[in-house]
């Protein structure tokens, strides 16, 4: 049986704070109890004590007790037993079966009260005798006794009394007050929720356009709101993206198949004569078709996390420098310029052979949009622990509403598809593959008509 956030909260707070209350009732009222009854018993040997010095003070030279209705007064008002004797164990006063009577209906008035209350014992009847003394010197003995509720007041019953209803009461307004304050938490923490896994539930059905709008202070529950809103633009994105590389991957195929269908159709037709030229032409077709297909498999395997690089010490100076003289007559052939500025001796742990696919790629980007009179420039410079490699051109640049999405799959802006480049639309996506997979960073700035700047970061050795 499942049972909803907001009645678990509720019930797990309710059953929190009225454990709560029955603890600390227990635990005031063990403690308050105890030192009640020590307040009472302190009170009661000041009661007889006063007794005793009012026995001491009615005590005549003639061995008796002068004014015994006072005593006998005093004895019924404290409830006690008194007794005196001299020094001959003759009876001098006693307050005789009166206090007991007495005693035995206060004992039945506070049974039911007393019980309860810190353990005390009704029934123990308690005799104390103390020596009569008359100018300092021993004259009789004094008996004072007394029930387990002879020192009890009835304004100590009324206050026991109140404390325990307080304690009732206490407890009903708190468990009131739990009840509405675990609705409130318990709701204020469910209901945004319940909105999250609404809108989690439209994202699986398809709406990808839908946002969580959670209004709510708990921190935890709007990173929840963010991390929905976050998924929701990333499938969203990533959802564009597969509808265009479908369309891209179509559209890179569909060339060549129609070139090459057309080619065939010309041929069944009577209209070509199958020479050497028409057959290049055919090979360059199937060539870039695998070169496609030979791409999108490097692509799969660099994408892995686990790809195995052939990691060796190497000095990046001296492999930039020949990497850029490979390049420089392909530029000069065009009349381009690729100029460079190669701090000496700078070595990093790389694969030698991605690490030219890398500048390979980069380099043949560079060129491939460059304008007249264009000029590359590459750069290699250590910065405290990081190697930087920039290569800067002066081409057509990229748009601001395309740079996000250049390392992306296939992804080729409106002006390189205009000036029919040639390139598949997946190097950079391979460039920033191995590049990660060195443990390195890469980046671009751009500004359309301006040129273009790649920065690769690497850790150095």
């Amino acid at each position: 049986m499942k049972i909803s956030l907001m009645k678990k909260l509720s019930i797990a707070i309710v059953i929190a704070i009225l454990g709560s209350i029955v603890l600390t009732s227990f635990i005031s009222n063990y403690f308050v109890s105890r030192k009640f009854q020590e307040y009472l018993i302190d009170e009661h040997k000041t009661k007889e004590n006063e007794a005793i010095k009012m026995i001491e003070g009615l005590y005549t030279d003639q061995n008796t007790i002068k004014n015994k209705g006072e005593i006998q007064r005093y004895a019924e008002l404290q409830t006690m037993f008194i007794e005196v004797k001299d020094l001959n164990d003759n009876i001098l006063y006693s307050s005789g079966s009166n206090y007991l009577k007495g005693n035995g209906r206060m004992k039945n008035m506070m049974g039911s009260i007393m019980n309860n209350f810190s353990g005390m014992n009704l029934n123990d009847y308690t005799e104390n005798k103390y020596p009569l003394t008359v100018n300092s010197k021993n004259v009789g003995s004094i008996t004072i006794g007394y029930f387990g509720t002879s020192f009890i007041t009835s304004g100590s019953v009324d206050f026991i009394s109140a404390l325990n209803h307080s304690f009732l009461l206490s407890g009903f307004i708190a468990l009131i007050f739990a009840l509405i304050i675990s609705v409130i938490i318990s709701k204020g923490i469910s209901k945004p929720i319940k909105n999250i896994t609404d809108i989690a539930n439209n994202m699986r059905e398809g709406n990808l356009d839908i946002r969580s709008q959670t209004n709510t202070n708990t921190k935890e529950i709007n990173d929840l709101s963010n991390s929905i809103n976050y998924l929701a633009e990333t499938l969203s994105h990533q959802e564009m993206l597969r509808k265009r590389l479908t369309s891209d991957i179509s559209h890179e195929l569909r060339t060549p198949l129609t070139t090459l269908k057309t080619h065939i159709e010309a041929f069944i037709d009577g209209i070509w004569e199958p020479t050497p030229e028409r057959f290049n032409a055919f090979y360059n077709e199937i060539e870039r078709l695998t070169k496609l297909v030979d791409n999108l498999r490097n692509l799969s395997k660099y994408e892995q996390e686990n790809l195995k690089l052939n990691i060796s010490r190497v000095n990046l100076s001296k492999e930039l420098e020949k990497i850029i003289d490979s390049f420089t007559p392909m530029y000069n052939k065009e009349n381009y310029a690729l100029v460079s500025t190669l701090s000496p001796d700078i070595f990093a742990y790389v694969d030698s052979d991605k690490f030219t696919q890398i500048m390979t790629n980069l380099l043949s980007n560079s060129f491939r949009y460059l304008k007249k009179d264009g000029l590359v420039k590459v750069i290699l410079d250590k910065v405290k622990d990081n190697i930087i490699i920039q290569i800067i051109d002066n081409g057509i640049g990229i748009s601001e509403k395309d740079l996000p999405h250049i390392f992306e799959r296939f992804y080729r802006s409106d002006i390189s598809r205009a000036k029919n480049t040639g390139g598949s639309g997946i190097g950079l996506t391979i460039t920033k593959a191995l590049v990660e997979a060195h443990g390195g960073k890469v980046s671009v700035e751009s500004k359309e008509g301006n040129g273009t700047t790649f920065t690769l970061v690497f850790p150095s050795e």
